[in-house]
């Protein structure tokens, strides 16, 4: 508990926490027990409603009967209102009608009304009739018994029955619009998730894919150099183990359904040399250039900084073959940024041009816009443009505390 909270707010909040965590029907029980001990405990006993104003009569055996009429049944106001309702409000009606005096177990009439318009489910149309009906009857029945009681009492005390059944229902329909946005928010948040995982997937095809197919080229030039082919090979073999195991990764993260099954799990990002490393096997001419103390990432943040170069140096793989590339990577205590360049044409087409014309908008329609919103998501900036050589430079600002 934090320092200066309130331990009597704190207590309460626990109460009541360990309240809703029970099952209803033993909530019921629990309640309709203490409420029925209640009503015939002093001095509780003598307080209730009284809507008669009859002779009073002593009490006995009928009216301990009837008392119990209007107070166990609450064991079911959640199970089986409607029952609920009828056989407190039949109790209630002929108690009064006799003239016992007031009982605290008379109050289980409001509680009964409540739960008829917070739970009930089946001809819910049907209560309000019913219950006006009910209390035509039980107040023609006060009048002809000689209550002394005028029109505008009975209308006051319908009013009040009406505003408990009302207040009821408002409850019912919070509930039932707190369960749609809870469902909502669900349904939201899986759309995220198979979102979030359909960028992974891209990245990781994308990325190791082109990789393969630029070292398998290459190989098909190499058979008179048994060593580099053998190199060559070795590399191939190697994405494809990288990509399978990525790849197992994600597709273990989703139910069959297709459905998150564990909700805000990442992928663990790989080494950045080791992804350098690879592109260097590839072909591509790839520097790397670290400033700075790495800060203490989480892991959205480093997951999104790999995301970034990786799909930088899958675009310069494929629309710039061959030309030399700059990874930069500076770190700050709160930030670090990403920078990848990749130098411009020496033969009079600009790399510009083709990161232009394919790598913002990668297969899948992802690519470099993916990358801007993985960026935005933590609250970072993202830049993508040709620069002044005519090559293309990629830059992103990633807080190290951002997490996805």
């Amino acid at each position: 508990m934090r320092a200066g909270a309130n331990p009597v707010a704190a207590a309460a909040a626990r109460l009541t926490l360990w309240w809703e965590a029970r099952p209803a029907a033993t909530r019921d029980r629990e309640f309709a027990l203490v409420f029925t001990l209640l009503s015939f405990a002093a001095p509780l006993s003598r307080i209730g409603a009284q809507f008669s104003d009859l002779p009073a009569h002593g009490t006995s055996a009928a009216s301990v009967l009837l008392t119990l009429g209007q107070a166990l049944p609450l064991t079911v106001r959640t199970r089986w209102p409607a029952a609920c309702l009828a056989v407190v409000g039949a109790s209630f009606a002929l108690y009064e009608s006799v003239g016992y005096p007031p009982t605290f177990g008379s109050l289980g009439l409001y509680i009964a009304l409540y739960s008829v318009g917070a739970h009930q489910e089946r001809l819910r149309w049907l209560v309000a009739p019913a219950v006006t009906a009910g209390c035509v009857v039980f107040d023609v029945a006060l009048y002809r018994l000689g209550s002394p009681e005028e029109l505008t009492d009975y209308l006051l005390q319908y009013t009040l029955l009406a505003a408990l059944w009302g207040l009821g229902v408002l409850v019912r329909r919070y509930r039932v619009h707190e369960a749609e946005r809870r469902r909502l928010s669900g349904q939201a948040a899986i759309a995220a998730e198979r979102s979030r995982m359909a960028r992974e997937l891209h990245d990781v095809v994308t990325h190791h894919v082109t990789a393969m197919v630029v070292q398998a080229g290459a190989a098909q030039y190499l058979t008179e150099s048994p060593a580099r082919l053998r190199e060559s090979l070795d590399a191939i073999n190697g994405t494809g183990r990288r990509a399978l195991a990525e790849l197992r990764f994600l597709l273990g993260v989703l139910e069959a359904t297709g459905d998150s099954a564990q909700h805000g799990r990442s992928p663990v990002p790989g080494r950045v040399p080791d992804l350098v490393e690879q592109v260097r096997a590839a072909g591509q001419p790839v520097e790397m250039v670290e400033d700075g103390e790495p800060p203490a990432m989480a892991i959205g943040a480093q997951l999104t900084a790999y995301r970034v170069i990786q799909e930088s140096l899958t675009n310069a793989v494929k629309y710039a073959r061959g030309r030399q590339t700059l990874v930069r990577l500076a770190h700050t205590p709160g930030w670090t940024d990403v920078t990848i360049t990749t130098a411009g044409a020496t033969d009079g087409a600009p790399t510009a041009a083709a990161h232009r014309n394919g790598g913002p908008h990668t297969s899948g329609g992802r690519g470099l816009t993916g990358l801007r919103e993985r960026v935005d998501m933590l609250d970072g900036e993202f830049t993508a443009g040709p620069t002044p050589e005519g090559g293309f430079r990629v830059h992103a600002h990633i807080p190290a505390g951002g997490a996805v």
